[in-house]
């Protein structure tokens, strides 16, 4: 079951909050939708097929979704939530193409900053700006499974990395347990991955602990040395040191960018 929570309209664009209970973990019925869009998992994660290719979607890939596309969705591992932007090709000056897109820090706070911006009451300005940062960011940045399918093998291999990684498994604190775990030498994993993601797995596991420390500085954590040492870091150096590499702020100037209010430009 669907529920959705409109944001912000404009006719240039529409930025929606949708949910999806684990109603249906088999595939839906083929659908077709005539915008092109942009769709970031928020919380949760899902299945999505379309053009004959299966995409797994959660906090670190999204989707950019063309008109015409024949879509089918699964909920295997539970419900989501996700922010859908419609928005008009006018806006970049060009149409994008329809691919899995890799949800780099970067990208992960240009949406946090459109949500940000959506309490703000500044659509057409504060909003509609931070909105087209998030969309040209997210089209600039195809993954290596959208520009050269891999074997199946492969990407059920990258898949369960993946999924151990975001579910905080044990073994998914070092590369050879985590290899072990996925009963594959630690070579063909990180080779695999690499190709798969079109990132290593080291930055990779960096960036979800990014989206964590983000997530944890929003809700108010006060101490980043005891969040250092929570999300796994050597110390509060090194967490400002890998959150500063992937989205170019220090968790101080977070607080700021990600406040409630229009923050700077």
């Amino acid at each position: 079951m669907l529920s959705a929570s409109t944001l912000a309209a404009r006719p240039e664009f529409t930025v929606t909050v949708v949910g999806c209970r684990s109603d249906h973990t088999q595939w839906s019925q083929p659908e077709s939708r005539d915008d092109h869009r942009l769709v970031l998992v928020r919380r949760g994660r899902f299945r999505r097929s379309a053009d004959g290719t299966d995409t797994d979607l959660d906090a670190t890939t999204a989707y950019l979704g063309a008109p015409g596309e024949q879509e089918r969705f699964a909920h295997p591992a539970g419900g989501d939530v996700c922010t859908s932007v419609r928005f008009e090709p006018s806006l970049l000056g060009r149409p994008p193409a329809a691919t899995t897109v890799y949800v780099d820090a970067r990208v992960d706070l240009a949406h946090r900053r459109l949500v940000a911006a959506a309490g703000t009451g500044d659509i057409d300005y504060a909003l509609a700006e931070e909105l087209l940062r998030l969309v040209a960011a997210a089209a600039g940045e195809p993954t290596a499974r959208a520009r050269r399918a891999g074997r199946p093998a492969d990407r059920a291999l990258a898949a369960a990395a993946r999924e151990a990684i975001i579910e905080e498994a044990p073994e998914a604190g070092g590369l050879c347990a985590l290899a072990a775990l996925l009963e594959v030498s630690p070579y063909r994993l990180s080779r695999v991955f690499s190709r798969e993601t079109g990132v290593s797995l080291t930055r990779y596991r960096n960036r979800v602990r990014v989206t964590r420390a983000m997530d944890r500085i929003v809700e108010g954590e006060p101490g980043l040395a005891a969040l250092a040492a929570q999300l796994g870091f050597a110390d509060q150096a090194h967490l400002t040191r890998v959150v500063r590499e992937h989205v170019g702020h220090t968790p101080t100037a977070l607080r700021r960018l990600l406040a409630p209010g229009p923050g700077p430009s």
